[in-house]
This record gives structure tokens, C-alpha cells and sequence, in this order.
């Protein structure tokens, strides 16, 4: 096995999730994963605590679709969720073997099938839980590279020392926690929000693998502006590319995209929730040198913002619900971060980097 994949194993049972003995340990993985699943059977095993692994792919989800009537597709999964119930971590391994499965399914269902889906995620969300990559084919055809590129690409993201990551991200958020409001100013962009009462997050590799933004929930209607997320993104199975949002109070009042403006058009109407922000944050890995239509990885990186419409995180004290949580992102090379009178982010530095 290479060495690599026993190395993220370790991060993933001893820093993300902190496996102890007894733990009962949930793994939702494709085929494709079962090196990193082997990995992690070993680590589990050797913490005292007992794995188990649900099968998941792409094509099942689509079959799904195309049998289920919308009675079916609107019902929840409640077995699944017994699992959730009596799981102390849940380990989710996104290894596709075809990042286009989903792609001709009609977004209607698949907003249904997210909706039933809510006490998933809402059980999901409260146990120790870690999402991460395992590098296969699909997803380096996706980035437009070859494996052994893709297989560098992933570790050199993932491999860190995430104590020495830790104390950087937890530098930014001490300085955000000390205003009341951010601010992203850039090309076509001038995004102003409150954060009053609201907790940053430095997002160490706990929950994502790898990890590396600082995050919150803005107060839900005050964010004011306008912004361009010039980064390309991967939704509902469509490449969705050069989105421009204008909020007034807190909801979107106007929107357009260069590419699969439909798409962001129902992801907008999906419910009220969806029409406002639900995060904030800020890219801090500088492993990640480019994207890859992998949202995992794509909004860690370095020099970056992103905005999420839809739910707000509860440990960030945001209550905006919603059934989906949508990422965009926005490269700042050439903006700034503001908070109160501070510049957080300028022209490529951070302020403890002047």
C-alpha cells in the first residue's frame, strides 16, 4: 500500500475525528476507496473501536432516480438514519466513479430527495464526523490531470502538519473575533456583512480533509453588496461559472451567471433560505495551487473567499435554514479582507505576513 494512503488514515482517525476506544465508527464509501477503507479499518481497530462501511456510489444515486416516483424520492430514510443515531463518528469518503451521474437527472428531484435528506445531514452534523477524498480517475479527469498529478495534487493538500495549520487559522480568527462585521473588496466585488454576536471558525481538519478556511454566519440581513465568484464550481451536476449576486438586506435581489444560469437560478428558489447567506470564509491552504471542481478542496484554497447560500452552521450561532448549502468562491489576489478598521487580507498577505 502506499504510504501515503496509511498516512491519511492516521490523520483522519487520530487529528479529524480523535477515534477512541468503544467508538462505534460509520464509513460511507464507493468501491474505488477501499485502500483508504483498509487504512482505516487498521487505525479503528488499533484505537479499540468498531468500523462499519455503507456502500455508496454515483450510479446507485442515479438509479434511484430514475425508479423512484416522487413519493419515494420525498421519504426519508430512516434506517439510515438509526445508523446515524447509534454512530459516535462518521467518516465519508467522496471517491466517484463518475462525477456526471447525476448530470441529466431532473434538479427538481434531486431538491426533493435533499429535503427528505435534512435529518440526515442534521444527524451527520452532530456526531464526530470528517469528510475527505481518496484519489481516483474521475475526479483527476475532472481537474484535467493524470493520477500520479492528481495523487500529488490530493496529499500535498492533505499531508500537513494540521497543529502548526491549526495555530495560523486560529491567528485569523482571534483578529475577526475582535469586530463586528467583514467586508470583501475586489474586482466587480464590494460585499459588506454584520457578524455581531456570530463565531468564527478555524476549520483545522476536524470535519473536512483537507481543511484550511476560517468561517462564519453573517447576521442574515445585513449582508449588503455585490459580489463576483470567479471561480468555476460543480452543482447538480453542472459546471456553473461566473456568478454575480447583489443582496439588499440580506437576500439576493439580482443574479446572472456566464454558464448554467438556470441552475443557479433553482438553487436560488429552492426555499427562503436559499435566497441569503448562510457562511462567510476565508481559503488559507496554500497546498491547493489550483481548482479542481471539487468543492472539498476548492474552497480551502489559499488567497481565497467563498460565500455559501442556504444553512448557516449552528455553531457559528447562524440560524438561516435551509435544505442546501451551495459554495462559491473568489479569488482575491488582488482584493482585500476588512474587519472593523483592520485589514485582515491584502493583495496576497495576510496581516501577520506585512
Amino acid at each position: 500500500m502506499d504510504p501515503r494512503i496509511e498516512e491519511h488514515a492516521k490523520i483522519l482517525v487520530e487529528w479529524s475525528t480523535e477515534v477512541k476506544k468503544g467508538d462505534m465508527v460509520g464509513i460511507r464509501a464507493t468501491p474505488e476507496a477501499h485502500e483508504l477503507v483498509v487504512a482505516l479499518y487498521k487505525k479503528i481497530a488499533e484505537k479499540g473501536a468498531i468500523p462499519i462501511t455503507v456502500m455508496s456510489t454515483e450510479e446507485m444515486d442515479r438509479a434511484f432516480f430514475d425508479g423512484a416516483d416522487d413519493d419515494t424520492i420525498k421519504r426519508a430514510p430512516t434506517h439510515f438514519e438509526a445508523l446515524l443515531e447509534k454512530a459516535d463518528v462518521i467518516i465519508a469518503l467522496r471517491s466517484p466513479g463518475n462525477t456526471k451521474a447525476l448530470a441529466n437527472v431532473d434538479p427538481k428531484k434531486v431538491i426533493q430527495r435533499d429535503v427528505a435528506m435534512k435529518r440526515v445531514m442534521d444527524l451527520y452534523l452532530s456526531k464526530r464526523w470528517c469528510l475527505t477524498v481518496h484519489p481516483v480517475p474521475a475526479l483527476a479527469q475532472q481537474a484535467n490531470m493524470s493520477m500520479d498529478e492528481y495523487e500529488e495534487f490530493v496529499y500535498n493538500a492533505t499531508l500537513l502538519d494540521w497543529e502548526a495549520e491549526s495555530k495560523i487559522m486560529n491567528k485569523i480568527k482571534e483578529h475577526l473575533e475582535q469586530h463586528k462585521d467583514i467586508r470583501y473588496i475586489g474586482p466587480e466585488t464590494d460585499l459588506h456583512a454584520s457578524t455581531e454576536g456570530r463565531i468564527w471558525i478555524a476549520s483545522d481538519g476536524k470535519h473536512n480533509m483537507p481543511s484550511g478556511e476560517v468561517f462564519t454566519a453573517p447576521v442574515e440581513d445585513t449582508v449588503e453588496g455585490k459580489i463576483l465568484f470567479d471561480i468555476p464550481f460543480l452543482q447538480q451536476g453542472k459546471v456553473i461559472e461566473g456568478v454575480r449576486l447583489t443582496f439588499e438586506k440580506g437576500e439576493v435581489v439580482d443574479f446572472s451567471a456566464e454558464k448554467a444560469e438556470a441552475t443557479l437560478k433553482e438553487i436560488i428558489e429552492i426555499d427562503e433560505g436559499s435566497r441569503r447567506l448562510g457562511e462567510m470564509a476565508i481559503g488559507t491552504n496554500r497546498g491547493i495551487k489550483q481548482h479542481t471542481l471539487n468543492m472539498l478542496f476548492d474552497e480551502k484554497i489559499g488567497d481565497t473567499v467563498h460565500c455559501a447560500l442556504g444553512r448557516a452552521y449552528k455553531e457559528c450561532n447562524g440560524t438561516n435554514e435551509s435544505a442546501v448549502h451551495v459554495d462559491m468562491i473568489k479569488t482575491m489576489h488582488d482584493g482585500e479582507i476588512i474587519a472593523g478598521d483592520e485589514v485582515i487580507y491584502s493583495k496576497g498577505k495576510f496581516f501577520y505576513e506585512r
